[in-house]
């Protein structure tokens, strides 16, 4: 597989409540701005998605694309977490077994629209960082 040209892309859920509050929470603890953001319902995040082999209709992963390299589902969380000022502890949680912290991160992926809502239309964040979405 090709690797993307972006770097330090996160690639989300844009109707997704849970997973908008999550990019609120990278956007405003990344103050040297190095994330950007894709919802998995613009053209540019269709793109991503369809190239890493996520259905775009149906999402069961985030992705960041950091340092050349695309992680998804609970390494992509901790890689992002990791990387941002004062979360470089969050490193330690890889060491969790992988498959324990991708069942923990399905169980909330598979009920996130039922526990946490949906927008009507796709999220495109607040003026404050809306020049770091791609779309």
């Amino acid at each position: 597989m090709a690797a993307w040209p972006d770097d330090n892309v996160i690639l989300f859920d844009g109707v997704c409540i849970f997973c908008s509050r999550w990019v609120r929470f990278v956007a405003a603890r990344d103050t040297a701005k190095i994330f950007r953001f894709t919802a998995i319902q613009s053209p540019y995040g269709q793109r991503l998605a369809r190239h890493f082999g996520i259905n775009p209709d149906d999402p069961d992963t985030n992705a960041v694309i950091r340092n050349g390299v695309a992680y998804f589902k609970s390494d992509a969380a901790l890689t992002v977490l990791g990387s941002l000022p004062g979360w470089p502890w969050a490193r330690i949680l890889k060491a969790v077994p992988k498959p324990l912290r991708d069942a923990v991160y399905n169980l909330v992926a598979r009920n996130r629209y039922r526990i946490f809502g949906t927008y009507d239309t796709c999220y495109v964040g607040d003026a404050s960082f809306r020049d770091r979405i791609i779309g």
